[in-house]
């Protein structure tokens, strides 16, 4: 197989993004689709190679695994093997096993089967997974376990009826993906059937390149398809988001862009010559060291805290990340791609010990519960109070969340993701009593946003229910928005209009509005603004909770425990405290503006408080990363929200 300097350059233009979204730089907010055009390149390049070879009667299906088994198991093995050491000084016991499952889930290349009945791809949780990005790996494995036996079967059947073949399973899993995107995210992100088409997609390049009466002999035609095609990739780098339902018709953008430039970008058009530029080619040789020891750095990082400082950490932690993948690329791949210095029976032999032992640990991790002897006594008894994993949801339950925070006025379907199945598709009703008033609009407040809104209820009622009546309409992952059509596809826009169109209706005496996170003035004005003209009394802000890494639970347990004070400078994310500071500095210049920091309450010069009362469980401020207690949410009601439905010592009336 020719070498094509400019697929280096283009695995650069892939790995780059990914890494940068993960590390949280918002200007590579679609950064994810990195991904999408590796699984071009991968269809290409493999497709090319098997082609190659049967054409000349030499494919072999072990040859085929040995080759897959030198290029992705040794460097593979050895970030896993490193990711145990760090796992085991770093994580508490129910994220290690997590871990221990994702480290079987690995070996047996079905970690995007894992991660999919664990979590959606954009959780805040996912942050902190350190074997996350593995999925695409079993994605790829998954689907060379199938394509090659497939072109084996139907070799004689001739090129034209493959090609047949092949292109109506791509139209059908591009279908299946756009449907499911809205319908069934996670699963459509994870999953091979939903993927497969992206793979495919590089392996028709492959068969029309095979051809080479078909490859176009215009400069023109040349330029503008590689231009296009690099145009394509970096739109949805910049203007793709967490939001964009993804991967479904949305995805032929990076796609069809990485086979624009598969097909015609050389080293004759202007974008071949720019990215097989010596500098991209050398982050392509080693992109997938580099996307393989991204994740666990910063998922390991974020857990012990040292991406408090943010950016600046961040950039620190891509520059290690690149030079471990250089001299892992350096030491360990091309080594172990030598014939001479590792036989094939050293490779398959590598794979089956390496795979034996992982399983062997993982299984272990997984039956122990994640206490493989890392935490005390004291430790284990302290984070076993927060234990909240499904199917028991043991201390939702026990401290009663449900009801405090009222779940039964959320959109989201709670119930399919407590059963390990998350869905777009809302709720058909939620409670009236969430949107029904008693009291007239004078004295009914309304709580709008996410589950950060929700949080707040339970603080409120206590101290508001004799006064006020207490509406929410409040849906996990749904910031406050104004929608005027409703969804019946998608729970959040449908919260979003359920909500609006409830408070112009009944035009409440005040709106609370809350998020986790990304307030911005300018939304907030145009949310007051449009809430005010429609007949609220007055619109109220609350800003981001103070955010722990990973949770206050294990920040408590492994930096304090027996000895815990009442305040703390260590733990918490620095970022929210910069967009809190950032939207204070901007109150001035909109001074009809009713904004209220949790940041300035929970936190001081001192640090942000851990726990209230004599009992640090019972007392603790946040049972996650940020979500309040609700001992929290009461102080903070009583403190600093109540004060603000008085108007000159007076009940707003």
């Amino acid at each position: 197989m020719k070498y094509r300097r400019e697929i280096d350059g283009l695995r650069a233009i892939a790995v780059l993004p990914v890494i940068l979204f993960h590390a949280g730089f918002t200007a590579f907010s679609g950064g994810f689709v990195g991904v999408d055009v590796f699984f071009v390149i991968s269809g290409y390049l493999i497709t090319t190679i098997i082609l190659a070879e049967m054409k000349q009667g030499e494919f072999s299906i072990v040859k085929f695994y040995e080759r897959r088994a030198r290029r992705i198991l040794p460097v593979l093995f050895f970030v896993m093997l490193s990711s145990v050491f760090a796992a085991w000084f770093i994580l508490p016991p129910s994220d290690m096993k997590d871990f221990s499952q994702s480290i079987v889930a690995v070996c047996i290349f079905a970690s995007n089967i894992l991660f999919w009945k664990q979590s959606g791809y954009f959780d805040t949780s996912t942050e902190l997974k350190p074997l996350l990005h593995t999925w695409s790996l079993s994605v790829e494995e998954q689907f060379y376990v199938i394509f090659p036996l497939f072109l084996l079967l139907t070799w004689k059947l001739g090129r034209r009826r493959i090609l047949l073949i092949l292109g109506i399973a791509g139209l059908a899993s591009l279908g299946m993906a756009h449907w499911g995107s809205l319908r069934m995210p996670t699963a459509t992100f994870y999953l091979l059937p939903t993927r497969g088409w992206e793979l495919l997609i590089g392996a028709f390049a492959a068969f029309y390149l095979a051809d080479d009466a078909n490859r176009p002999v215009s400069r023109i035609i040349n330029e503008v398809g590689a231009t296009v095609g690099l145009a394509l990739i970096i739109f949805a780098i910049f203007f793709y988001d967490k939001h964009t339902p993804f991967p479904s018709m949305y995805a032929l953008v990076p796609t069809v862009g990485a086979l624009l430039i598969i097909l015609y970008a050389n080293q004759a058009t202007i974008v071949g010559r720019l990215i097989a530029r010596p500098a991209l080619v050398g982050i392509g040789l080693i992109s997938y060291s580099a996307y393989l020891w991204h994740q666990p750095i910063f998922a390991f990082s974020r857990h012990i805290g040292l991406t408090e400082l943010d950016r600046a950490a961040f950039i620190v932690l891509i520059a290690v990340s690149l030079i471990l993948a250089y001299l892992s690329w350096r030491f360990i791949e091309q080594p172990f791609r030598d014939k001479k210095l590792f036989s094939r029976s050293a490779i398959f032999k590598l794979a089956l010990l390496g795979n034996a032992l992982f399983i062997a640990f993982g299984i272990a991790g997984n039956f122990k519960d994640g206490d493989i002897g890392q935490i005390n006594e004291n430790q284990r008894e302290f984070l076993a109070y927060f234990e909240n994993k499904a199917p028991g949801w043991n201390y939702f339950n026990k401290i009663g969340i449900d009801e405090k925070y009222r779940e039964d006025c959320n959109f989201y379907d709670i119930k399919k993701y407590r059963s390990g199945t998350h869905t777009q598709i809302p709720v058909d009703s939620i409670s009236t009593s969430c949107y029904t008033p008693k009291k007239d609009n004078h004295h009914q407040i309304f709580i709008w946003g996410d589950s950060h809104a929700q949080q707040l209820y339970f603080g409120l009622h206590e101290l508001m229910k004799t006064d006020f009546d207490l509406l929410q309409v409040a849906s996990s992952g749904c910031a406050a928005d104004l929608v005027e059509a409703d969804d019946k596809l998608d729970y959040c826009k449908r919260s979003n209009w359920f909500a609006f169109d409830t408070i112009r209706r009944l035009k409440p005496a005040f709106v609370i509005i809350g998020q986790v996170s990304g307030q911005s003035v300018d939304n907030m004005e145009r949310l007051s603004k449009t809430l005010l003209e429609a007949g609220v009394g007055k619109v109220i802000f609350t800003g981001p909770s103070p955010h722990w890494q990973p949770n206050l639970p294990s920040v408590v347990a492994s930096k304090f425990l027996p000895d815990v004070p009442r305040r703390t400078t260590k733990g918490f994310e620095r970022s929210v405290f910069i967009q809190d500071a950032a939207i204070k500095s901007e109150l001035p210049e909109h001074p009809g503006l009713n904004y209220v920091s949790l940041i300035d309450y929970f936190c001081n010069d001192e640090g942000c408080v851990l726990y209230y009362g004599d009992d640090v469980k019972l007392g603790l401020t946040t049972w996650d990363y940020g979500h309040l207690t609700p001992i929290a949410s009461h102080n903070f009601a009583r403190d600093v929200l109540s004060k603000q439905f008085f108007i000159n010592q007076q009940k707003f009336d």
